[in-house]
């Protein structure tokens, strides 16, 4: 099966790690078909980035933006996610550059049946105001020098690959899965609002809706560029909502891409 890979990038008024990431996107050995920025709710200076960066980028090159009210990174990759015309959706943020076999990475491990949670290495301080990537032996370099964390992701296998069955280590920074399968379970739960645990709830359907997790060593990596913390001001709230989801086993959510209360919810046999 050919696979064509949307990359949605999500993103809040951070236009200069937003331009270090676009950045990433045009050093990968295999293009994404689309680009596809969720932004939720940045001043014109990120639309302006991001209308320049589409005027000679090589692939398409898109802007979905809404209305800041807050913390709602759950509807804005649903309504970037509708947009999207490609077989393959991998989720990842503004403020993650990708390796720069990323894209041929996702692709080669892309498999039916499965989502995949991609790695990240997370960068110093210092390093994040102007990183790129800087080949092997400067990548070495920095985690020599406690700049850039996992070491261990410095060797790349090919193909090498684990499967896991939990929630633990979920980040939509770096999730990719089959269009039809994020639509089939209605996307991200838009009743998740402030930082944190969208990611986990939705891998909680795609397990209940019969898909495993496929975990890359040492593949699909994005290096993490460092910022202060968000708020977790919601996040008590949204724990009790994964836990209710959890325990309640549905693979659709009824407020996500489609806003359906009678969805089919049920868990498959």
């Amino acid at each position: 099966m050919k696979f064509s890979a949307s990359v949605i990038v999500s993103t809040y008024n951070s236009p200069e790690f937003l331009r270090q990431v676009l950045h990433g996107y045009l050093t990968q050995t295999r293009f994404p078909n689309e680009l596809i920025i969720a932004d939720d709710g940045s001043t014109g200076e990120t639309a302006a980035l991001v209308k320049e960066f589409a005027e000679t980028a090589p692939f398409r090159v898109r802007h979905v933006w809404q209305e800041d009210q807050g913390f709602r990174a759950a509807k804005v990759r649903n309504e970037a996610a509708k947009v999207s015309s490609t077989n393959y959706l991998i989720f990842t943020d503004g403020d993650c550059i990708p390796h720069p076999r990323f894209i041929e990475d996702h692709l080669h491990i892309a498999e039916p049946g499965w989502f995949v949670q991609g790695k990240r290495m997370l960068l110093s301080r210092d390093v994040s105001r102007t990183f790129s990537y800087p080949g092997l032996i400067g990548l070495i370099t920095l985690c020599l020098r406690g700049k850039v964390s996992g070491r261990h992701h410095l060797l790349r296998i090919p193909g090498c690959t684990i499967q896991k069955k939990g929630l633990r280590g979920i980040k939509t920074c770096n999730l990719a899965l089959f269009r039809s399968d994020y639509f089939a379970v209605n996307g991200f739960n838009e009743d998740f609002i402030g930082w944190g645990r969208e990611d986990a709830e939705l891998a909680s359907r795609l397990f209940n809706y019969g898909l495993r997790r496929k975990d890359p060593l040492f593949l699909a990596l994005v290096f993490h560029l460092w910022h202060p913390e968000n708020s977790r001001e919601k996040l008590v709230q949204n724990d009790k909502m994964l836990a209710a989801s959890v325990r309640v086993g549905n693979f659709y959510c009824a407020n996500g891409l489609v806003k359906d209360s009678a969805g089919p919810g049920e868990r498959n046999a």
